[in-house]
């Protein structure tokens, strides 16, 4: 039984009025409080067996069969709809966007009002003067007749909300008046002002009347209403061209007006929440009553992914119903992950979301229709129907189970994974694509039926990429509770072994759902805390040695989803392996992008194009920065050799730490040295327990080294005084950066848990390893004075190329400022600290010489320690790489 209806809902009320029943309906109650249980019913009215979802107090008719009831939480007065952040955060980039434009394209905004002050000449006087009558009669009488309208229908709550964002936008239009006035440049004071006709003062950037209108109109909820609508942006356009053709204005100024008065009141109506809409369990009932159900009793029950309200409803005379309701708070929350997710991910990896309500409604009807035709075990779609211009409902045939998130792990048997997968393969024979396959969307039936729920996110027409994403998710999702072997095989036994293996290069996390990710994390956390702690108990009793400890930890470190990958190579050994490319944009690009046109801006905007002409540089000393900076890649070598008790070749120790300068081009600073150094450590013999071990006591000594000498540097300095007050502020700025950095880690609890973590298991066995060296105090001489020169290189290398642009500062003072730097830059994930280093480094030295030359020098600092190396680094990891060395 299918059909169509609609229950109307006034758009404009706090609460949702339904439309005239007819005389026959019965009265929709709603229940509070539990009632006295009644005899039970007859058994062709069916009763919903109890359970999590079915917890609620049972209810019963009236003798007269004509009483319905409705079990629900109460619906908040008020809801923050995401569409109101939305267009909020719109508006807010529109206004940016419009500052932009008037700071770097003053020519075509000048060109464009000589245009229309050419062209208005050509206009009537009197028809000017009659259009300003008439805008400033109806820029007034317009919102005042709206809001009598609403007053009559007794909304008074949308009046209130819409004076506030009235007052709000008056408020801002005043403050950015000022702002354009007294703090803007000349570019934007003169693409938002213009001098008037008669040589009285500046115009106003922000019309203080037409603003507070705007938002005052949004807010009440101009935008259910067309009419209204179209009369208020006649009267503004009207009064926005009656002010430009006298003068009084500017285009930018007119666009700004109603991008304030837009993105006040969507701000407004997001913080203070708006009158809820969204319809009712009542609601639900009349609509189910006029496609033909005869609902009895209806529950809400746990809602369905994406927010997607549902309620099992319980009939006089046939089976239960699962309603799912759906509607536009609904379809925009989620918004900016989803427009990340599409920004990140190929098309191809993401399910396009439908554009409407209505795409909605057929989207998921065809999806579950198509199910059933495959023969897939899925809940049958019985009927669909609009609720009112704002939600729909699909109504389900009720299927009772327990959700494999519900279910104990002993449960989860071979016979219940096969029927999902059984499932899944007529699914995928029909070209049809689930993509929502977690543990909230499989439901088991009697303990040994799969049936596949939650299939609003699936595709029709599915391509080879999404149907392996959604075996990848499966196998995922299955080894989670019971390990990737018994996953894999029961997957091969069903699906065959080709699909299976084709899906291997889709196992990676970005492919996966966002709980699906967490779930790994979690776990793989979990095991390795798990293994660690089972380590050092083992070796505390003796059981074991710390050379198998540390090899346990390693193996433990291994990923679930390299583990599916291994059991999967193990039934098909010419699988596939390299991983499928799912990515258009990686995090770690878009960082380094936003960070590297920062670092640009900053440049830019800070010294003229003119002033870094190499001619002005002295060469002599951008030679000795050159040679600085080559004795770093020594004393990286020193500084790793002096914590190895094990011989390493010296030379190839330098070309390592040569090659981590082409690493870290593509990888952030902390990360990418520690991980070449280990992988090289391993390649010279070196067990991987004692690899880490020995990079850990280099980082960690590092550390320590980089600390102290933070602190002398900084009591060297103060103890000079020699009056150079910029030295001082750029000393103290460092010091402070370095103190709150450090508070904030240990403040934070989920930040300190996180930096805990990682050092432990970076310097779990360095004692072990401190030890061993303590018995060739050589080998601590040659680490600690790597480190201590390795410090000393690079801050001679930024003094010189202070010096080398006539600059001058105090060596002790460079010190403090470069330290400070270098561990900005290692704490911002980007690739060698770009942007962060060179941002810190140009504000801290600014303030103890002139801004170019410290922009220069910084420049010339970072092109000697940062990009020349990159292409010997290049050559000395292709060669390691050919040597076996890395």
């Amino acid at each position: 039984m299918t059909g169509m209806a609609d229950v109307d809902v006034d758009q404009g009320s706090a609460e949702p009025t339904p439309a005239p029943a007819p005389a026959e309906e019965p009265k929709v109650s709603l229940v509070k409080e539990p009632r006295p249980a009644r005899p039970a019913a007859p058994a062709a009215a069916p009763v919903v067996p109890s359970g999590p979802e079915n917890s609620g107090p049972e209810k019963d008719d009236d003798e007269d069969g004509e009483h319905l009831a409705v079990d629900e939480p109460l619906l908040a007065a008020r809801a923050h709809r995401p569409s109101d952040l939305i267009r909020f955060v719109a508006g807010l980039i529109g206004i940016i966007a419009l500052f932009v434009i008037a700071n770097i394209a003053t020519s075509t905004t000048s060109g464009i009002e000589t245009d229309i002050q050419t062209n208005i000449k050509h206009v009537t006087p009197w028809l000017t003067t009659l259009g300003s009558l008439v805008s400033s009669v109806a820029v007034l009488a317009v919102p005042v007749a709206f809001a009598v309208e609403r007053l009559i229908k007794r909304d008074g709550l949308r009046v209130a909300d819409g004076v506030l964002s009235a007052v709000l936008a008056y408020g801002v239009s005043l403050g950015v008046d000022w702002w354009v006035a007294e703090g803007a440049s000349q570019a934007i004071r003169g693409a938002f002002t213009r001098m008037h006709a008669n040589g009285g003062p500046l115009t106003e950037p922000v019309h203080g009347y037409l603003a507070p209108v705007i938002a005052f109109m949004t807010a009440v909820g101009m935008v259910s209403r067309p009419r209204w609508r179209v009369a208020l942006w006649l009267v503004v356009l009207l009064s926005g061209f009656t002010e430009l053709i006298s003068g009084y204005t500017t285009p930018l100024s007119l666009l700004l007006t109603v991008a304030i008065g837009w993105s006040v009141a969507y701000g407004t109506l997001y913080t203070i929440g708006s009158p809820n809409i969204r319809p009712t369990g009542q609601h639900l009932m009349l609509g189910l009553r006029r496609v033909g159900f005869t609902p009895r009793y209806a529950h809400r029950a746990a809602d369905a992914p994406g927010g997607t309200r549902r309620y099992v409803v319980n009939q006089q005379d046939g089976p239960a119903l699962d309603v799912h309701i759906i509607d536009r708070e609904q379809q925009a929350s989620g918004f900016f992950y989803r427009a990340w997710r599409r920004l990140r991910l190929r098309t191809v990896a993401i399910r396009r979301s439908p554009q409407s309500l209505r795409q909605a409604l057929e989207q998921e009807a065809l999806i579950a229709y198509a199910a059933t035709a495959a023969g897939a075990d899925a809940p049958q779609l019985v009927a669909t129907s609009e609720l009112g211009p704002d939600a729909a409902i699909l109504v389900y045939q009720k299927v009772e189970g327990r959700t494999l998130d519900e279910l104990p792990d002993e449960e989860i048997t071979d016979e219940v994974m096969a029927s999902f997968w059984a499932s899944i393969g007529a699914l995928h024979d029909r070209r049809i694509a689930h993509r929502r396959l977690t543990g909230e969307s499989l439901l088991v039936v009697d303990g040994k039926r799969g049936v596949l729920v939650n299939l609003s996110g699936g595709d029709i027409a599915a391509g080879d990429l999404t149907l392996r994403i959604d075996v990848a998710q499966l196998l995922t999702t299955f080894a989670l509770r019971i390990g990737p072997e018994r996953a894999v095989a029961v997957a091969n036994r069903v699906l065959g072994r080709d699909r299976v293996a084709a899906a291997l290069p889709l196992l990676q996390p970005v492919g996966l759902s966002r709980q699906t990710r967490a779930d790994l994390g979690k776990q793989t956390k979990e095991r390795r805390a798990a293994a660690q702690a089972l380590a050092l108990e083992q070796v505390a009793a003796g059981e074991k040695s710390r050379e198998q400890a540390e090899e346990d930890i390693a193996a433990a470190r291994e990923d679930l989803l390299s583990r599916i990958r291994q059991q999967i190579l193990e039934i098909a050994p010419e699988a596939p392996e390299a991983p499928a490319k799912l990515e258009r944009l990686k995090p770690k690009t878009l960082i380094t992008v936003v960070a590297g046109a920062f670092a640009a801006y900053l440049a830019v905007t800070t010294i003229q194009p003119g002033q870094l002409k190499l001619s002005q540089m002295n060469w002599a000393w951008a030679a000795v920065a050159l040679a600085c900076s080559a004795v770093t890649y020594g004393a990286a070598a020193m500084s790793l050799t002096g914590f190895v008790p094990e011989k390493l070749p010296f030379g190839r120790t330098v070309a390592a730490q040569l090659a981590s300068s082409f690493v870290k081009l593509v990888a952030p600073a902390a990360i990418g040295g520690i991980a070449l150094n280990t992988r090289y450590l391993q390649k010279q013999g070196i067990r991987p327990g004692q690899a880490v071990a020995s990079v850990g006591a280099s980082q960690l000594a590092g550390l320590a080294g980089h600390l102290l000498l933070l602190f002398l540097f900084g009591l060297i300095t103060g103890s000079q005084g020699n009056g150079d007050l910029g030295s001082e502020r750029a000393v103290i700025i460092g010091v402070l950066s370095a103190a709150v950095l450090a508070l904030v880690v240990a403040a934070v609890g989920p930040l300190r848990r996180f930096v805990l973590t990682r050092l432990r298991s970076l310097f779990f066995g360095v004692v072990p390893r401190m030890l061993d060296l303590m018995q060739t105090p050589s080998k601590l001489v040659t680490g600690f004075g790597g480190i201590l020169l390795l410090t000393l290189t690079f801050t001679a290398c930024l003094d010189a190329s202070v010096r080398a642009f006539g600059g001058s500062m105090n060596y002790a003072t460079v010190a403090v400022i470069f330290l400070t730097a270098n561990a900005a830059g290692s704490a911002v994930p980007t690739p060698g600290g770009i942007g962060a280093i060179e941002g810190a480094l140009i504000v801290a030295m600014s303030l103890g010489m002139p801004a170019a030359t410290a922009t220069s020098a910084v420049f010339l600092y970072r092109a000697l320690t940062f990009w020349l190396p990159v292409l010997p680094g290049w050559i000395a990891y292709t060669y390691l790489q050919r040597k076996g060395a890395i």
